[in-house]
């Protein structure tokens, strides 16, 4: 197809979500807002609804299951069992309950019921700064908006009606609108919401298509006379290109393509240096339902396990301990004979439990304020439920556990007191497990990281969580767009502390793991691994890049990438030297 430049090249910037470079027309795709009427119900007619919602549910089951099916012969079981999530927000009996509750209490329409219960969900949702749950919202919605449809006898307007390649442009892509997307149509995805792990995203993966994920006013600034390069790697969207950008393109596209089948070449090879010595790369997750991306890049284990996860997918209850012992059982015997490393409860902050912290006044800054270990401290109902839970886990494979948070001496003995009180009542009761369950902290606030020399003395590892280190060392809110150019992890201090720990932890002869966004940075993980760390704890997907590059170092060159650092008092020079130590190894 030719391109016409009549337009100028524009440039916008959003986040890469799944690699990869390509180009084309632009398909515009938005939703019609659906209008969801409201009007009273009278009583003897409330049977008559629900039994409307019965039937809406059964239909949207009959066409999850139909898209399952049709995701599973195309691109694998991994891939359909996205579905498996629609289908549980289907059973889910809160919302079923909540949405006939509402009707009967408030007297409105099924519809309008069913519609004010989901969008209370999604608001929940929606302010939890987590990916997984960032994922739940986009399962809920979807599937809400499909029984809402359904309920309404109307059609949905989907990807099927694109009939010739193009790039994609949306406000957000949901999974059942890429199942229905014609094999070889899509060039490209690009849209103004999602995340790097929505299911859509790992759908756009599974087939290969790049996609750009937060591009904001995307669908505003292109019409369907525009030609579109998308770039998923450095999440760069170029609105009709000129020339001499498609011909940079055209080489930066074969350079990454040699790179990836390299990476991806080496990803059952072992884990060692140029010289041999070995290192170790394992996984941050958050279900067992990540084990299967772990297995797919060859990860060692669990590097860090999110069970708040577990209390968040229960919103409006607190799961008891047979339902925690399940969640971690599952997850501790997919990963055999690999270890995993269960933090204990980080509920607070940024992840609200409707019921948890239902009677708790709300901070003005709750990042550092009630949550974590402080909570478990003062909550030991809950913190003796989940620690009964982890040590009955532990009998079914290898677990370590993690206090987070972790801010003084004093509050890790208390931890370990109350751990070996709920150890004891399990004794006594005959219950197995782990009699010697390796304990350690997460070092995440600097006042735990300048005592760690005293702190190491009382554990059996640590564990550096390098998003709140920085944060809390540099006073600096991420979120907080005027300052969040000051979240440097090259600043001196940070790299100061960082070798601090780490020569604290090999001092007093115990582990120390990396698990912030950091293990995972390409650049990073080559100077955490030089500085010491016995392993590095990231996103699955990074996995395989991260290996690569450390196969292609050796001891020499890390002592030498430690000495020009160290040397360096500038943060940008020092992220030149990281970036210049990985780019060289990319050949």
């Amino acid at each position: 197809m030719s391109v016409s430049h009549a337009k100028p090249e524009m440039m916008l910037r959003g986040i890469a979500a799944s690699p990869g470079v390509a180009q084309g027309p632009a398909f515009v795709f938005l939703q019609q807002a659906l209008d969801v009427p409201c009007y009273q119900v009278s009583p003897e007619k409330m049977h008559e609804e629900g039994k409307r919602f019965e039937s809406a549910l059964l239909e949207t089951r009959k066409q999850i299951s139909q898209l399952r099916s049709a995701i599973a012969d195309r691109l694998g079981e991994g891939e359909a069992a996205i579905f498996d999530a629609h289908l549980l927000v289907l059973d889910d009996p809160a919302l079923i309950d909540e949405t006939l509750k509402t009707m009967h209490s408030t007297g409105f329409n099924i519809e309008h019921s069913f519609h004010m219960v989901a969008e209370r969900y999604i608001a929940f949702f929606s302010k939890l700064d987590d990916e997984y749950f960032k994922e739940r919202v986009g399962d809920i919605r979807d599937v809400s908006v499909r029984i809402l449809h359904n309920m309404l006898g109307l059609s949905r307007r989907t990807l099927a009606e694109v009939t010739e390649s193009c790039v994609i442009i949306a406000e957000d892509l949901t999974p059942s609108d890429t199942a229905n997307l014609h094999s070889g149509h899509a060039l490209a995805f690009v849209t103004e919401g999602g995340n790097r792990t929505s299911h859509a995203v790992i759908m756009a993966r599974a087939s290969k298509i790049p996609s750009v994920v937060g591009v904001a006013s995307v669908t505003e600034q292109v019409t369907r006379d525009d030609y579109i390069l998308v770039d998923g790697y450095e999440g760069v969207v170029y609105v009709n290109p000129s020339p001499v950008t498609l011909e940079r393109y055209q080489k930066i596209q074969y350079k990454h393509g040699e790179f990836q089948e390299k990476v991806f070449g080496e990803v059952t090879l072992p884990n060692v240096t140029a010289d041999g010595v070995p290192f170790k790369l394992s996984a941050n997750v958050g279900s067992v339902e990540d084990v299967q991306i772990m297995a797919h890049v060859h990860a060692g284990g669990v590097g860090l396990f999110r069970t708040e996860n577990v209390f968040l997918k229960h919103p409006n209850r607190v799961p008891d301990e047979e339902t925690q012992f399940q969640a971690y059982k599952s997850l501790v015997e997919a990963v055999l004979p690999d270890r995993v490393i269960v933090r204990t409860l980080d509920i607070g902050g940024d992840k609200q439990h409707g019921i948890l912290m239902s009677g708790e006044s709300k901070e003005q800054n709750p990042f550092m304020g009630f949550r974590a270990i402080r909570f478990c401290l003062e909550n030991k109902d809950y913190f003796r439920t989940q620690l009964r839970a982890i040590l009955r886990a532990s009998a079914f494979g290898r677990v370590k556990i993690m206090f987070p948070m972790i801010s003084s001496l004093d509050e890790l003995l208390q931890a370990k007191a109350f751990l070996k009180q709920v150890a004891g009542e399990l004794e006594a009761e005959g219950v197995d497990f782990d009699k010697n369950i390796p304990v350690g902290a997460m070092i995440e606030i600097p006042s735990a990281a300048i005592a760690s020399e005293l702190l190491a003395d009382q554990c059996d590892f640590f564990s550096i969580g390098t998003n709140d280190l920085i944060q809390y060392l540099l006073a600096v809110d991420r979120g907080n767009e005027r300052i969040a150019h000051l979240y440097e992890p090259c600043n001196p201090a940070v790299l100061y502390i960082l070798r601090y720990v780490i020569s604290m932890a090999k001092r007093k002869k115990i582990e120390v793991s990396v698990c912030g966004e950091l293990a995972g940075d390409p650049s990073f993980a080559p100077l955490l691994y030089a500085l010491g760390a016995d392993s590095l704890s990231m996103a699955p997907a990074v996995i395989p890049e991260i290996r690569y590059l450390l196969r292609r170092t050796t001891r020499a060159d890390l002592d030498a990438l430690v000495k020009d650092v160290y040397a360096e008092t500038d943060a940008r020079k020092i992220g030149e030297i990281l970036r210049n130590f990985y780019t060289m190894r990319l050949i």
